[in-house]
């Protein structure tokens, strides 16, 4: 009799505990420095540990715990940082933040991408008549990741908030292994998977929280058209990008 009391107690104490301190905390990757400057300015970091070479930056942002963490350039690497923050932190959510290439027609530079959905474009077969793509495994029948509705919701709220509704979109974003600085690359990304934007991490990112059902979405500010003046633009409007896509990361936080 007593055992099935104790286990009643323990039960009704389990179901009292708020959700929030259930839950473990959001983790926020981004590829480069500048696209990780702002929030770690604005965060309030009570921890630092390096794993495999890599700063993972514990603290709150905006009241919410969270884990910051630069995983580096690319899908290797971005997909590592999200295993990483999975496995060793326990993240409720993945926020990936950054700047990346306009690929609609309607998206300009300083523009905002919320990912409805996210596609590995270079994935497939290398054939004697040319490439051709194929979906990757973990996505659905025509290769995309879809994000959390409520994380994109909430996303695209923020970006209105902070950048205006004129400059604010939902769709997929494109990710490769290379930085497009082509017109007709940009045509193609267009009419295989209807992109808006194009980048080397997000759906590394999306395919492994997918694997582990942890919600997630991506943020991405335009840096350029990814044409044959993406570099030129980079340069010029790259940091402001970072920024802008933080700024909308803080203010989506806020907002939870």
């Amino acid at each position: 009799m007593r055992s099935k009391v104790i286990a009643l107690v323990l039960a009704v104490l389990a179901f009292a505990v708020p959700l929030s301190a259930a839950e473990g905390p959001i983790g926020i990757i981004t590829a480069m420095s500048n696209e990780l400057s702002l929030l770690l300015d604005n965060a309030e970091v009570s921890e630092v540990r390096t794993i495999g070479g890599v700063d993972y930056n514990i603290g709150t942002l905006e009241g919410k715990d969270v884990v910051l963490v630069k995983a580096g350039i690319g899908k290797i690497l971005a997909a590592a940082g999200a295993a990483t923050l999975i496995n060793e932190f326990d993240v409720s959510s993945i926020i990936f933040t950054g700047i990346a290439g306009g690929v609609g027609d309607e998206t300009k530079v300083m523009d905002i991408v919320v990912s409805s959905d996210l596609v590995v474009h270079d994935y497939g077969d290398m054939t004697n008549d040319g490439f051709v793509w194929e979906a990757v495994n973990g996505a659905d029948e025509n290769g995309r990741i879809w994000a959390d509705e409520g994380l994109v919701d909430l996303a695209y709220n923020a970006a209105v908030d902070v950048v205006g509704e004129e400059n604010a979109f939902v769709g997929n974003i494109a990710t490769g292994d290379q930085f497009i600085a082509s017109e007709s690359y940009v045509e193609t990304l267009q009419n295989s998977f209807n992109s808006l934007a194009c980048e080397m991490e997000g759906a590394a990112v999306a395919l492994v929280a997918s694997q582990y059902d942890i919600p997630f979405v991506v943020i991405r500010c335009m840096s350029d058209k990814a044409d044959g003046l993406a570099h030129d633009s980079v340069e010029n409007f790259g940091d402001r990008a970072a920024d802008n896509s933080a700024n909308i990361v803080m203010e989506m936080l806020g907002n939870l």
